[in-house]
């Protein structure tokens, strides 16, 4: 069966054509909430201030990379914090102080205590060994 009344399919028409702009809208402002409520979650996190222990992104790595260098260095430690976002770093032996956009650093979350050296292999040393029963 085919519906031939044109007023009525035109009308069909134009009400799914503004229930889907309505859905469109909803979703513009939904992605908008979300966007700010994520630029306030993100600015809030990165408020540094002095003595604190972060690690600083190395752009150059993306030019050369190396298989298993980090591209996060550090950690250095907060000196001054500007306000429009530079950010003096000093180096983990104290020897230099450098500034950095706050854009290329995060919190280093690891401990900044003393390091230790658990265990050391050679890799040269051929393996011990292993007793077999014949």
């Amino acid at each position: 069966m085919l519906n031939l009344d044109w007023a009525e399919a035109a009308n069909l028409r134009m009400t799914q054509l503004n229930e889907m702009e309505e859905f469109r809208l909803h979703t513009y402002e939904s992605a908008a909430m979300y966007k700010e409520r994520m630029k306030f979650v993100h600015d809030k996190k990165r408020e540094f201030k002095s003595g604190d222990s972060v690690l600083l992104f190395n752009s150059r790595l993306k030019l050369f990379p190396g298989k298993l260098k980090s591209k996060w260095p550090g950690p250095f430690k907060v000196v001054n914090v500007s306000p429009y976002g530079a950010i003096e770093l000093e180096s983990e032996d104290g020897t230099r102080t450098f500034k950095v956009n706050d854009q290329r650093v995060k919190y280093y979350l690891g401990t900044t205590g003393e390091r230790h050296l658990v265990e050391q292999f050679s890799l040269k040393d051929s393996p011990t060994p292993v007793p077999t029963t014949d």
